[in-house]
């Protein structure tokens, strides 16, 4: 599985060759506007997949912690029940 570094590594490596191929349009003094046009739009997708990535992630991690905060806690409460069920049986 990749990591969030490989992943997010790719894509800013992606973002950073639109964002050149962008300025090189930009310099070439000619500019063809349906180029820029389709390059702005390249740099808007892989951003948003940017955007989408991090979203998913923190999405992820914070249902993780919630149930790590609710049923950690009945777990415990579970746990400290049947120890005191095993002290008074024996």
């Amino acid at each position: 599985m990749a990591s969030i570094k490989e992943t997010t590594s790719a894509i800013t490596d992606n973002l950073e060759s639109l964002v050149s191929d962008l300025r090189s349009e930009l310099e070439n003094g000619e500019a063809d506007f349906e180029r820029l046009t389709s390059i702005a739009d390249q740099i808007s997708e892989a951003a948003d997949g940017l955007a989408e990535t991090f979203n998913s992630v923190n999405d992820t991690l914070m249902q993780r912690l919630d149930q790590l905060k609710s049923g950690g806690s009945s777990r415990a409460s579970n746990g400290s029940r049947s120890q005191k069920k095993t002290s008074k049986a024996g």
